[in-house]
Protein backbone atom coordinates (compact mmCIF):
# COMPACT_ATOMS: atom_id res chain seq x y z
CA UNK A 1 0.00 0.00 0.00
CA UNK A 2 1.27 2.95 -1.06
CA UNK A 3 1.78 6.40 1.71
CA UNK A 4 -0.79 9.23 1.27
CA UNK A 5 0.94 12.30 -0.06
CA UNK A 6 0.56 15.37 2.17
CA UNK A 7 -0.39 18.42 0.82
CA UNK A 8 2.42 20.63 0.39
CA UNK A 9 3.91 17.30 -1.13
CA UNK A 10 1.03 17.79 -4.03
CA UNK A 11 1.27 21.77 -4.29
CA UNK A 12 4.87 20.95 -5.24
CA UNK A 13 4.21 18.74 -7.69
CA UNK A 14 1.81 20.37 -9.47
CA UNK A 15 3.91 23.68 -9.23
CA UNK A 16 6.40 22.14 -10.87
CA UNK A 17 4.05 19.88 -13.44
CA UNK A 18 3.43 23.47 -14.72
CA UNK A 19 6.68 24.78 -14.52
CA UNK A 20 8.56 22.55 -17.07
CA UNK A 21 6.13 23.09 -19.43
CA UNK A 22 6.01 26.52 -19.48
CA UNK A 23 2.03 26.84 -17.88
CA UNK A 24 3.17 29.92 -15.53
CA UNK A 25 1.77 32.41 -17.38
CA UNK A 26 -1.06 31.04 -17.95
CA UNK A 27 -1.59 30.02 -14.23
CA UNK A 28 -2.74 33.12 -13.01
CA UNK A 29 -6.03 33.34 -10.37
CA UNK A 30 -8.17 34.56 -12.65
CA UNK A 31 -7.70 31.34 -14.83
CA UNK A 32 -7.07 29.30 -12.16
CA UNK A 33 -10.62 29.51 -10.65
CA UNK A 34 -12.27 29.69 -13.92
CA UNK A 35 -10.55 26.31 -14.40
CA UNK A 36 -11.72 25.43 -10.90
CA UNK A 37 -15.40 26.16 -11.69
CA UNK A 38 -15.01 23.92 -14.69
CA UNK A 39 -13.80 21.30 -13.08
CA UNK A 40 -16.44 21.54 -10.39
CA UNK A 41 -19.68 21.52 -12.87
CA UNK A 42 -18.01 18.57 -14.65
CA UNK A 43 -18.05 16.95 -11.72
CA UNK A 44 -21.61 17.86 -10.73
CA UNK A 45 -22.72 16.73 -14.21
CA UNK A 46 -22.25 13.38 -13.01
CA UNK A 47 -24.87 14.02 -10.37
CA UNK A 48 -27.32 15.72 -12.35
CA UNK A 49 -29.69 13.74 -13.04
CA UNK A 50 -29.57 11.12 -10.29
CA UNK A 51 -31.99 10.69 -7.73
CA UNK A 52 -30.72 11.28 -4.05
CA UNK A 53 -30.86 7.21 -3.85
CA UNK A 54 -28.64 6.63 -6.93
CA UNK A 55 -26.35 9.81 -6.04
CA UNK A 56 -25.47 7.83 -2.25
CA UNK A 57 -24.79 4.82 -4.58
CA UNK A 58 -22.41 6.41 -7.14
CA UNK A 59 -19.31 4.54 -6.03
CA UNK A 60 -20.67 1.15 -6.64
CA UNK A 61 -19.89 1.25 -10.38
CA UNK A 62 -17.03 1.59 -11.55
CA UNK A 63 -16.80 3.61 -14.51
CA UNK A 64 -18.84 5.86 -12.93
CA UNK A 65 -16.59 5.62 -9.91
CA UNK A 66 -13.45 6.45 -11.67
CA UNK A 67 -15.28 9.46 -13.43
CA UNK A 68 -16.27 10.84 -9.93
CA UNK A 69 -12.04 10.43 -8.24
CA UNK A 70 -11.00 12.23 -11.94
CA UNK A 71 -13.51 15.24 -11.16
CA UNK A 72 -12.41 15.44 -7.65
CA UNK A 73 -8.40 15.44 -8.17
CA UNK A 74 -9.43 17.90 -11.08
CA UNK A 75 -11.21 19.97 -8.86
CA UNK A 76 -8.76 19.57 -6.03
CA UNK A 77 -5.97 20.16 -8.18
CA UNK A 78 -7.08 23.40 -9.41
CA UNK A 79 -7.61 24.59 -6.09
CA UNK A 80 -4.31 23.83 -4.79
CA UNK A 81 -2.92 25.43 -7.97
CA UNK A 82 -5.16 28.89 -7.05
CA UNK A 83 -4.23 28.60 -3.28
CA UNK A 84 -0.77 28.83 -4.21
CA UNK A 85 -0.67 31.64 -6.92
CA UNK A 86 -1.82 33.49 -3.65
CA UNK A 87 -0.30 32.32 -0.95
CA UNK A 88 -3.17 30.75 0.72
CA UNK A 89 -2.79 27.86 3.07
CA UNK A 90 -6.15 26.05 2.13
CA UNK A 91 -5.82 24.22 5.57
CA UNK A 92 -5.46 27.39 7.51
CA UNK A 93 -8.50 28.95 5.68
CA UNK A 94 -10.62 25.68 6.23
CA UNK A 95 -9.51 25.98 9.86
CA UNK A 96 -10.50 29.60 10.43
CA UNK A 97 -13.77 29.21 8.52
CA UNK A 98 -14.41 26.10 10.62
CA UNK A 99 -13.74 28.67 13.82
CA UNK A 100 -16.33 31.21 12.64
CA UNK A 101 -18.64 28.90 11.91
CA UNK A 102 -18.67 27.38 15.24
CA UNK A 103 -19.07 31.07 16.74
CA UNK A 104 -21.94 31.96 13.57
CA UNK A 105 -23.72 28.86 14.03
CA UNK A 106 -23.48 27.41 18.33
CA UNK A 107 -25.58 24.25 18.96
CA UNK A 108 -28.65 24.80 20.44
Amino acid sequence: MTETPDLAELQHRLAAFAAVRGWGPYHTPKNLVTALGVEAAELAEIFQWLTPEQSARVMDDGTTAHRVRDEVADVLAYLLQFCEVLGVDPLTALSEKIDRNEKRFPVT
